[in-house]
Formats: structure tokens, C-alpha cells, sequence
């Protein structure tokens, strides 16, 4: 019998006006508590951000969202929050907020490729 992960998953979304609600997305956070393994992936989709009245450059997105590459590597530099248990990074990572990035409601799934899943995603998703 192979082997299953259950695993949660966001969208990260960019938020370019709040009060307006639309929103590109930009990248996807996964994460596995029994195998500890979380990852993320920003894609930045210039033409689609031209479209809207943003209030960033592509250069200050993609430091913001660097965090959340960071944060699912375990970075030791990205701060206090890197070395918590992966959970409680993805729960942190995908808290609801109003802010300009955001992320979707965590949705679950089972896999016996955490890596193939992940990347899936990223492409139906986001890319």
C-alpha cells in the first residue's frame, strides 16, 4: 500500500486595493505536518499587475513575499517565527488578514508525492 500524506495548502494573492477585493494570484504555500515539510513558491505575473492601479513595485512584492519562501525553508535569518514547527508556520503564513498579501483559506488533500502535488498546484493555480 503506498504511503499517503495529508497536506494543506494556500494561494498567496496579492491585494492590490483592499477595500475593491480583487486580487492576482501570486504564489502557493503547502505544507505537511507528519512529514514536516513545507514549501512555497512566488510567481509574479507582471502583465496581469499592469492591469491593476497597484500601489507596489514588482521589486517591493517581491520582498514582501519573500517571507513566505523563508518562513516554509526554516530560514534562521528570517526571524523568531522561522523556527517554529511547520504548522504553526503555515498557520501563521495563512492567518486571515487585510492586507495587500493575502492568502486563500487553507484547503487539505492527500498525496504520496508531497513535491509533484506541490508543483501541480502551482501550475493549475498560479503559473
Amino acid at each position: 500500500m503506498e504511503d499517503t500524506n495529508l497536506y494543506e495548502y494556500a494561494v498567496i494573492r496579492y491585494v492590490p486595493r483592499v477595500e475593491r477585493e480583487e486580487f492576482v494570484n501570486v504564489g502557493l504555500v503547502m505544507m505537511c505536518k507528519r512529514r514536516r515539510w513545507m514549501r512555497a513558491a512566488i510567481h509574479l505575473p507582471l502583465g496581469r499587475l499592469a492591469a491593476y492601479d497597484c500601489g507596489h513595485t514588482p521589486a517591493e512584492l517581491e520582498h514582501q513575499l519573500s517571507v513566505f519562501t523563508a518562513l516554509s525553508l526554516g530560514d534562521k535569518d528570517a526571524g523568531p517565527l522561522a523556527q517554529l514547527p511547520v504548522e504553526e508556520r503555515f498557520r501563521w503564513l495563512t492567518a486571515v488578514k487585510s492586507a495587500c498579501i493575502q492568502t486563500s483559506r487553507p484547503h487539505p488533500g492527500k498525496t504520496a508525492d508531497l513535491d509533484a502535488t506541490f508543483t501541480r498546484l502551482l501550475t493549475e493555480l498560479v503559473l
